[in-house]
């Protein structure tokens, strides 16, 4: 890569290439495996490990799959995406480690909030950032998974929500717009562009119970940008993928030159250290305990949450007696 499409790399995007070029070679070492029950010993090479990287994110996906699901409820769920307006967009390319905590911070706190005001109490929630378009365009938006009903943890109650209304949409984006543009005037690093829409947009639904959302939600999260399935032809000047059109729900394809199809799938590369999702209100890490409470009071309704499969340990099965084999060790490269 050379001049302007260097220029545009940031030292994230750098990381990720170099990662993903080193992913299953010599670079990045191997690992010895033996089997238990006869004498077949194999050596492969390590994975990288980067979140940007396809190969790597299948075990990763299934693990905060399996976690997210520990904590389904029996209720009905909804959806509230908070999109970024076309206009920031300049701004969500050059300044991604300031914009999208704020993103964050900003829709958690109006659903805190909206949650507040109705007086029944808190609100449990999982947030998760998108970055492309279905045509792999930067695009970012937040999807917020939210479970209907409070819970009141001075009185131990759980306050059953509606099963079709969980706050304004119209309201949700006036407050989301109002709380962005004071969050982005007050940061030291982010500048407002001069035109901005007077709209913005909000999407809030009923998507009946959680499990399908999360996984749709999981095979965004890990399975990088676009999967191999959809990349339908590579030449030696271009690349051509499909993507679902969400208006008619057909297929389309687009073609790239190679260098700007890079930088396409390049700038979704989120900045080290940046958590893709995060939990919220009794949902949080540290209130195990409030939502234990919660399950024991919906416990009736919990039976048909108890064939979660565990998580599965890394296994290897010998190729010529099928017994399990055990790692014996990583080797690095001097």
């Amino acid at each position: 890569m050379h001049s302007s499409s260097t220029a545009a790399l940031n030292n994230d995007m750098r990381r990720a290439i170099h990662a993903m070029l080193r992913c299953q070679t010599q670079q990045q070492g191997s690992s010895k495996w033996q089997c238990r029950h006869c004498p077949h010993q194999e050596v492969t090479p390590l994975s990288c490990g980067h979140r940007f990287c396809p190969q790597c994110q299948q075990r990763t996906a299934s693990n905060w799959l399996w976690r997210q699901q520990s904590k389904l409820l029996p209720t009905i769920y909804f959806m509230v995406t908070f999109t970024l307006p076309y206009e920031l967009r300049p701004l969500a390319a050059s300044h991604p480690r300031h914009l999208s905590p704020l993103m964050f911070k900003v829709s958690a706190q109006i659903l805190k909030d909206f949650a507040a005001k109705q007086n029944q109490g808190e609100l449990g929630f999982t947030s998760v950032l998108h970055t492309h378009s279905r045509q792999r365009n930067l695009h970012p938006h937040i999807h917020i998974l939210v479970a209907s009903g409070r819970y009141d943890e001075k009185k131990k109650q759980w306050h059953k929500g509606s099963k079709n209304y969980l706050f304004n949409a119209f309201a949700l984006a006036n407050v989301w717009r109002a709380r962005m543009l004071d969050a982005i005037n007050q940061h030291p690093s982010l500048a407002l562009p001069n035109h901005l829409p007077p709209k913005w947009v909000v999407d809030c639904r009923a998507v009946g119970k959680g499990l399908p959302t999360l996984k749709y939600l999981s095979r965004y999260l890990y399975r990088g940008v676009l999967p191999d399935k959809d990349i339908i032809n590579i030449t030696k000047d271009n690349v051509t993928f499909r993507y679902r059109d969400g208006q008619t729900n057909h297929w389309k394809q687009r073609t790239l030159p190679t260098l700007k199809f890079l930088m396409l799938m390049l700038q979704h590369v989120l900045p080290k250290g940046l958590q893709r999702a995060r939990d919220y209100g009794f949902l949080r890490g540290n209130a195990k305990a409030i939502l234990h409470q919660i399950q024991c009071l919906l416990l009736p309704l919990l039976q048909q949450l108890l064939g979660i499969e565990p998580l599965s340990q890394p296994m290897r099965t010998c190729p010529c007696c099928q017994h399990s084999m055990r790692c014996m060790g990583i080797l690095r490269p001097r």
